[in-house]
């Protein structure tokens, strides 16, 4: 019987990392990374502690132009090595360490996901929930961190111009108010909506009973609301809100007695007019 040696493994050829190659353009890239990937995540409710619900995340990071590229799974990575309850303070973390990791001057991570209130309808009481479009938005650069906070707000907005001419009524619409703010602590999510509810005609909630149904119509007609009014009224609210040290509030109605949108904005930032 003849005995076979076994042969010794060939040692591994290094694998080439073509990303980290020189790039003879000397272009670079104001941002590269990835877009629209989901990740559960916790986020924290005023009421309940924390909600789980679904993010679709953007980061991207400054490509210098010696680079040829990045290393696209290293963003995989990183929201893979962080807990799934994401707060400011989490983000804020995560945007330092891709920074780090992907050896980048400039940072920018992008985190939307819908948020759910549990309403109880005004006179009913019949609990729904709303969704709300949130986003959390970071940027880092150098030693300086930036991050807003934006939530959309579906409202109700009841013409003034409607209500003053008309004999039977007023034309009405649905609108989104959309919030964008920089603060200097923590604030509640729900603050932010509540802030915009109050303003608006009248709020919207996910089930009403006709009593409710009532109350809503009637309410909107008694605060009839332009959308120039709109955005002046969150904007008041905002500039008394020691919590908030800038913002972008932007309403858009979808017109029912028109084919196009009535849009307004204001932005404003408190430290830097200050």
């Amino acid at each position: 019987m003849v005995t076979r040696l076994k042969s010794r493994p060939e040692p591994e050829e290094e694998i080439a990392d073509v990303q980290s190659t020189p790039d003879l353009r000397h272009l670079p890239i104001d941002k590269v990374g990835i877009k629209d990937i989901r990740h559960p995540v916790l986020v924290k409710d005023r009421s309940q502690g924390v909600q789980h619900t679904i993010a679709s995340f953007n980061m991207y990071v400054e490509l210098p132009h010696r680079f040829k590229g990045t290393h696209m799974s290293r963003f995989v990575e990183i929201l893979n090595s962080h807990d799934m309850e994401i707060s400011v303070e989490s983000f804020k973390e995560m945007l330092a360490d891709m920074r780090q990791r992907l050896e980048a001057d400039t940072g920018h991570i992008e985190m939307s996901f819908p948020y759910f209130i549990n309403k109880a309808a005004p006179i009913s009481g019949v609990k729904s929930l709303m969704d709300y479009q949130v986003s959390f938005i970071g940027k880092i650069s150098g030693n300086k961190d930036v991050m807003t906070i934006k939530v959309v707000v579906p409202v109700t907005s009841l013409c003034p111009c409607s209500k003053e001419i008309s004999q039977y009524g007023a034309h009405n619409q649905r609108s989104h108010v959309t919030l964008t703010v920089r603060t200097n602590t923590f604030v509640w999510i729900e603050d932010l909506i509540d802030l915009v509810e109050t303003q608006a005609s009248c709020q919207l909630y996910g089930l009403l009973k006709r009593p409710d149904e009532k109350f809503v119509t009637e309410k909107a007609y008694e605060n009839p609301k332009f959308v120039e009014d709109m955005v002046r009224d969150v904007a008041a609210e905002l500039n008394a809100d020691e919590r908030i040290d800038g913002y972008v509030v932007e309403s858009e109605n979808f017109e029912s007695i028109h084919n196009h949108s009535a849009y307004a904005m204001i932005k404003k930032d408190k430290i830097q007019d200050n």
